[in-house]
């Protein structure tokens, strides 16, 4: 059998955009003289729907969908994920589910069991799961189809299984000769070589080859990799669709082997694309083509620009540059440098006469002291401001430029850096920053040397540096990281060789600071746990570790 493993981007509830990519690659098929063509999980309403299943006409139009492609699609067999109406009197009203037709007739149809319910996920809110996990029989092939989190509960890769019955097992003990994955699984770091491990072990266990195809694209703050694959009876990864892209690829189960797409050599590069690929993604599908961002001549906001440059094309980025007095002589040069290297526009906004207007009533003239917090956020503030009022005069999104680190610490100002319509690095730790900048300078000198190698500063007062207020982000991003990814007590990080006062005074601010990150922009999702919705914490709250 000759299969096509379709890798697209749906848009969220755009049934439209998302049928015609359907068919594209339906016939791209056909004319490879395929089988069968599979597509991802929810791939005619996109994945995650979120709260838009709750609409009886969202539903309605999601299944219409379908029913057209039904009627249209002749020649080969189809796998496609779709919201299905719960025909049983109780339970949720909708099902995950996912179907083959062909030449107009439905011949199999499943619903997903094993509903995950933690981190960004909350299908269990929404949806009824499955009650049988059996094979069926196509052109002389017994398959098991599965979709998504089916897969995630080996006995002999899972420790601590969340889930009392392994879909898997159960397709294969009835008989199936080759498992079917439609998945939407989000990137994020570690998890390309976890998830690639798990598939090979899964084939390789049963002795039955697997295939899997992910969705690819981002949808706002999850970003999906695609990587679609095949792994034949010993595990071995026999084709492999591109990462961050669409792509389609075939396998014909007689051959011993088909295309092995190249994809990222690295995590860095692959968190570079996941970054490039959900700026493009959010940006347009929010309904922009442009975007401003405010360059200060520190790392972050050169970060930003080069994957804005990268993701919507130099001349679809405007820059603008706010000095004050504070601001070093070097900057205004790394600046100019940085905006010639990434072929953006650069406009210069001094602040100084409106930074003063400010203090005029808030500071006597007589008071020479150096700028305190409520005057380094006005500058934050001013900035932001202008910023804002460039994105609503030219109907450019804005991109805020703060990272994880500080995010997380609360080193940031609200309604000043804090502004904008998308937090692009705002899961990247200041020291993956540095990383993702090395990565991006790897052929040619795109962020000035000086911008990477200088301490950073956000010259909000004289000789102000980063680690005046924190420790040094090599100390700081593992505490942080262990805290907020991996959910260890200060305990367990004092064990871990940190100093129990620094891990106790940066827990703190980052209970503190939750209330910055309610009203933070949202953030792409590169890490196993980020800030937004995949992290749920109570803001008025007495816990005190």
């Amino acid at each position: 059998m000759k299969i096509a493993l379709a890798q697209v981007n749906p848009i969220i509830a755009n049934f439209s955009h998302n049928n015609e990519r359907i068919r594209q690659c339906v016939d791209q098929a056909i004319a490879q003289s395929c089988d069968l063509v599979i597509f991802s999980e929810l791939v005619i309403s996109g994945y995650p729907p979120q709260d838009l299943v709750e609409k009886k006409d969202f539903v309605d139009a999601n299944v219409a969908s379908l029913n057209r492609m039904l009627d249209t699609i002749r020649g080969i067999g189809v796998i496609c994920g779709f919201v299905d109406h719960n025909p049983a009197d109780e339970g949720k009203r909708v099902c995950n589910s996912a179907v083959l037709f062909e030449d107009g007739q439905i011949r199999h149809q499943v619903q997903k069991r094993l509903l995950p319910t933690y981190d960004v996920f909350d299908e269990s809110r929404y949806f009824e799961p499955g009650r049988e996990s059996r094979s069926f029989l196509y052109k002389g092939m017994r398959i098991g189809l599965t979709i998504c989190e089916d897969l995630w509960n080996d006995k002999d890769i899972f420790k601590r299984r969340i889930y009392h019955f392994d879909p898997v097992d159960a397709m294969v003990k009835d008989g199936a000769e080759l498992i079917v994955n439609i998945s939407a699984s989000p990137f994020h770091t570690g998890k390309i070589g976890f998830r690639k491990n798990m598939h090979a072990t899964i084939a390789k266990k049963y002795g039955v080859p697997l295939v899997y195809v992910n969705q690819v694209g981002g949808n706002d703050s999850l970003l999906f990799d695609g990587l679609s694959a095949v792994f034949d009876r010993q595990g071995r990864m026999v084709a492999r669709a591109r990462d961050f892209e669409e792509d389609l690829i075939v396998y014909d189960t007689a051959a011993d082997s088909a295309v092995i797409r190249e994809v990222a050599a690295s995590e860095t590069e692959a968190v570079f694309k996941a970054l490039v690929m959900g700026t493009r993604d959010y940006v347009t599908k929010c309904g922009f083509s442009k975007a401003v961002i405010g360059l200060s001549g520190g790392i972050d906001s050169a970060l930003t620009a080069a994957i804005a440059a990268h993701a919507l094309g130099s001349d679809n980025v405007i820059t603008v540059f706010m000095p004050s007095a504070y601001t070093s002589g070097d900057n205004f040069e790394d600046t100019r440098r940085l905006a010639r290297n990434l072929g953006v526009g650069l406009e210069t906004i001094p602040i100084d006469d409106i930074f003063r207007e400010f203090l005029k009533d808030l500071v006597p003239a007589s008071d020479n002291r150096e700028p305190g917090i409520a005057e380094q956020n006005i500058q934050a503030r001013i900035r932001g401001t202008i910023l804002m009022a460039i994105s609503n005069a030219r109907g450019c999104l804005l991109l805020s430029t703060g990272n994880k680190s500080e995010l997380a610490v609360g080193y940031c100002t609200l309604y000043g850096d804090m502004s904008g319509g998308l937090a692009v690095i705002s899961d990247v730790p200041k020291t993956m920053v540095y990383d993702l900048a090395h990565f991006i300078n790897r052929d040619q000198i795109v962020i000035p040397a000086r911008i990477i190698s200088k301490a950073p500063s956000a010259e909000l007062k004289p000789d102000q540096r980063d680690d005046d207020d924190l420790p040094p982000y090599a100390l700081l991003d593992p505490i942080l990281k262990g805290y907020i990814e991996d959910d260890l007590s200060i305990s367990e990080l004092v064990e871990m060789g940190f100093d129990r006062q620094l891990v106790s005074e940066i827990v703190a601010k980052v209970n503190r600071n939750e209330y910055k990150r309610y009203q933070a922009a949202p953030g792409l999702k590169v890490t196993s746990k980020a800030f937004g919705y995949g992290r749920r914490y109570p803001i008025a709250q007495g816990y005190s570790p």
